[in-house]
């Protein structure tokens, strides 16, 4: 079945597989009934948010142990070593279940094709298996109070001392970082050379001496994000991903798998809001049904572009949809959901306490996240214009400065 709900003819080892994959979900994961439709991932408790997160890696843990974590990447990292289309069917089929693994996967999705392509071996045996699994959990440590649009500006240095390297600096916005084991981390190795550079990747234990977690309290009361203080924190020289001060690459594969990952979608919103317009009894209203509208085909594009970058990654060949470009997509239909989902339930729906109207509330308040997030819409347009339009770059005047000579608020 396709996800259009039409029939396709399948090969008979398709098919086998296909029924494995249903076999298997049937054995393990919970039914897609069972699961609250208005339940929201952002918990002002926080023993809430660290329950959601665990149950999220344990369903990690669950795919690992039977096989079916990494369907595409290698055997001998704890993947399964199959082909695109697996991976396909067994998305297809996991849509029917309400079992995900909830925050791991962005950032299994973000650092384990990272690792495949820029680590060393030794590093790929020790740290995609857990990764897989979830048994270690990691968060991304990119941004910076003056270093968000323009990362290549960040200013946490990492100095070479003997067989490890010596952080300071802070980061910010990291999801999720107050729960997990490990982070992936930019800091400037070369204050000499020009800001893109100069910087290295690195894996860091965050429960190194020297790290500070200090979650940041949002709108609704949730500690979704966090800075992280770097305060002499030490890491391994085995721990630098690539060649010291050449991060950018592995920096950059890692920023286009996350525009990737957010730009995929998530749940179906759509259907969510036809429900909504019937609890309101909106159904009808001809302003709200060209609304409903527009949010499912908004919402089968982002599928469908998803489906075509994956594909594209897995077999190593060249995308033909940059993942800018459903980022982009993805963040306007993020805010017009939130706008339609606050015209349709009016100020009853926005200020309820039942779990209709905390899904409003979620829906209004984070109408804008996909924008900001991995990436802010203005860069990833600026990217579009310049990679695929063939647009001439914006003024770049410190483009070969040395980055200790570049001007810093």
């Amino acid at each position: 079945m396709s996800e259009q709900g039409q029939t396709e003819v399948e090969s008979p080892d398709r098919r086998a597989f296909r029924v494995e994959v249903r076999s298997f979900l049937d054995a393990h994961a919970e039914p897609l009934a069972e699961v609250d439709p208005w339940a929201v991932s952002d918990f002002p408790d926080d023993a809430e948010a660290e329950a959601y997160f665990s149950r999220g890696r344990a369903w990690q843990a669950t795919l690992a142990d039977h096989g079916w974590a990494g369907i595409t990447w290698p055997a001998e990292y704890g993947g399964r070593g199959g082909d695109a289309w697996m991976g396909r069917v067994f998305a297809e089929e996991a849509a029917r279940f309400g079992s995900h693994s909830g925050f791991v996967s962005a950032t299994i999705a973000m650092l384990g094709p990272t690792l495949l392509a820029w680590g060393s071996e030794a590093q790929k045996q020790r740290f995609i298996p857990p990764l897989l699994r979830a048994d270690e959990a990691w968060c991304q440590l990119f941004s910076e109070p003056g270093a968000g649009s323009d990362l290549a500006g960040l200013a946490t240095r990492a100095v070479l001392d003997g067989d490890s390297f010596v952080v300071d600096g802070q980061k910010v916005w990291s999801s999720c970082a107050q729960f997990c084991d490990w982070g992936f981390l930019l800091a400037r190795t070369d204050l000499d050379a020009p800001k893109h550079q100069g910087i290295s990747f690195f894996l860091m234990d965050m429960s190194t001496p020297g790290v500070e977690v200090r979650p940041l309290v949002q709108a609704n009361g949730s500690t979704h994000f966090n800075e992280v203080f770097l305060t002499g924190a030490r890491i391994p020289v085995e721990q630098l991903v690539g060649d010291l001060h050449g991060g950018w690459g592995a920096a950059r594969m890692v920023l286009a798998n996350e525009a990737a990952f957010i730009g995929r979608g998530g749940g179906s919103t759509a259907h969510r809001l036809v429900e909504l317009a019937r609890m309101f009894r909106r159904q009808d209203d001809p302003v709200v049904r060209q609304g409903l509208a527009d949010a499912f085909i908004r919402e089968q594009i982002i599928r469908l572009l998803g489906r075509r970058i994956r594909a594209a990654l897995r077999q190593d060949g060249p995308s033909v949809v940059d993942p800018a470009l459903t980022k982009v997509f993805a963040a306007e239909s993020k805010a017009r959901n939130g706008q339609l989902a606050t015209a349709i339930s009016g100020a009853a729906g926005v200020v309820g306490p039942d779990p209709v109207g905390r899904w409003v509330q979620a829906e209004l308040i984070n109408r804008f996240t996909i924008s900001i997030g991995g990436g802010t819409t203005e860069v990833q347009k600026n990217n579009l214009a310049e990679r695929w339009l063939g647009l001439p770059r914006e003024p770049w005047s410190d483009k070969d400065l040395p980055w200790r000579d570049v001007p810093r608020s």
